[in-house]
């Protein structure tokens, strides 16, 4: 019981203070830094988050669909990820659904 308490302790000294309210069904656009050899660049990725998993925990992560020349993309981040640089949300649509994913089927 103790050792759960350090360690959620430690644990929140990493977890990411200014995050905005992600729910699914969300159109967002996230930016992510990427190491190319020695340089740093921004990759930007916009789609609709189909899923959300594990709440607001340290592993928490969301799945971002995309269409790109007719072929699906889907992206799982995490959300208390350093390496993400900003999360914007685009436009929010009511859903009925906790995970979209039929919208793999869709066209």
């Amino acid at each position: 019981m103790k050792e759960e308490v350090v360690v959620e302790k430690i644990l929140e000294n990493f977890k990411r203070k200014s995050l905005p309210e992600i729910r699914v069904g969300d159109l967002v656009r996230v930016s992510m830094k990427i190491k190319d050899k020695d340089k740093e660049k921004t990759q930007v990725f916009e789609g609709v988050v189909i899923a959300k998993k594990h709440r607001k925990e340290i592993g928490a992560t969301f799945t971002v669909r995309r269409e790109i020349s007719g072929i699906g993309v889907e992206k799982i981040f995490p959300l208390h990820s350093p390496l993400i640089e900003k999360i914007e949300i685009l436009k929010r649509q009511k859903v009925r659904r906790a995970k979209l994913y039929y919208l793999r089927r869709k066209k």
